[in-house]
């Protein structure tokens, strides 16, 4: 129900901005260019380092073979196939910027959240996805700007500030990732006493960034989005998701990984950052006319893991039910040969 809030959230702001999109853009009211650029994402990275859960890797770094599939999927191969598909559509009717934001999709981490609360649910490897999750926002960090930035280069048309994005990206995310995982060391336990509604804040956080974003695109008027274009991005997105949890699934069963680790892996693998995201587009195309494009797959993307993680929560019980009941009959057999064999 709380991810549900949020995507209704997510359109609610994205409705007012379109209603009054003088208050949230550049130079309006809210003054996005103080107060998102230096203010937001930084509390933003600030509150994923106070609840980064890094204190519980140890039990899960031998699994190399789980952390292997998992990052080189995330980093590698997820971003390979969508480029090729990418390549695909250039030839379609669908606007270039929103091609460019199921590429930057495409490289996002996964969130510290989604994963591990579906996996756990399902009856998965808590631990391995856990760590991978934590693993791949503290590789995002790097991993995902350099991908953007030698795929799609940045600004179209301009030359690419690295060194200055890279500054940054170091200041507002990295140093207050840092600085909350210092506090949360030194000071795990009063932080705990204190029922800090940490995911709350970083949802209102990343929602006044959507906002603002929104608002600056609606304040032009040369913002166009067809009702196609926008139905065509959904199902495509819906369509890369499932495919992508199917192909995770069962090519690391038949790879014979055990069932809990197969279903780490599919939602691990598949689940993107919205939370790394949004803040990582804000940075690196500032400025740019067409950053509210980059990011509608992104928020595509999110709800729809939401929706298929929902819906998956029983399908996942019952084949770990029933890879279960065929790991019994399979030791039965083996069982009754042994014997037979002896007699």
């Amino acid at each position: 129900m709380k991810n549900s809030h949020f995507v209704l959230a997510i359109l609610f702001v994205i409705i007012l901005a379109k209603l009054a999109p003088s208050i949230g853009c550049t130079g309006g009211i809210l003054r996005p260019e103080i107060t998102v650029k230096y203010l937001a994402v930084f509390i933003i990275f600030l509150n994923s380092g106070l609840t980064l859960p890094t204190e519980n890797l140890a039990g899960s770094i031998l699994q190399w073979n789980i952390h292997l599939v998992i990052q080189t999927f995330t980093f590698v191969a997820f971003p390979a196939m969508v480029v090729i598909l990418v390549m695909a559509l250039r030839y379609s009717f669908l606007n270039s910027a929103l091609l460019d934001g199921i590429t930057i999709l495409s490289t996002m981490p996964p969130p510290v959240s989604s994963a591990i609360v579906l996996t756990k649910a399902v009856g998965g490897n808590e631990g391995a996805a856990v760590f991978n999750s934590v693993l791949g926002s503290m590789l995002g960090i790097v991993i995902t700007p350099t991908l953007i930035l030698l795929l799609l280069g940045g600004n179209e048309g301009e030359d690419i500030p690295t060194n200055k994005i890279f500054q940054q990206l170091f200041m507002t995310v990295v140093v207050p990732l840092l600085i909350g995982q210092m506090i949360r060391n030194y000071s795990y336990s009063w932080l705990q006493r204190q029922n800090i509604p940490f995911p709350t804040i970083g949802q209102i956080l990343i929602l006044f960034i959507i906002y603002t974003t929104f608002c600056d695109t609606f304040s032009r008027t040369d913002f166009e989005l067809s009702a196609l274009e926008l139905t065509f991005t959904v199902i495509l997105i819906f369509t890369i998701q499932a495919v992508f949890m199917t192909f995770l699934l069962y090519s690391t069963s038949y790879a014979n990984f055990p069932s809990r680790d197969s279903i780490t892996i599919m939602y691990c693998g598949t689940h993107k950052s919205l939370t790394l995201g949004i803040p990582m587009i804000e940075i690196i195309f500032e400025g740019s006319p067409v950053i509210s494009f980059l990011s509608i797959p992104l928020l595509i993307y999110n709800p729809a893991q939401i929706v298929f993680g929902a819906l998956s929560i029983g399908i996942m019980q019952s084949w770990l039910e029933r890879q279960a009941h065929k790991r019994r009959m399979l030791r039965r057999s083996e069982q009754e040969r042994s014997s037979n064999q002896r007699t």
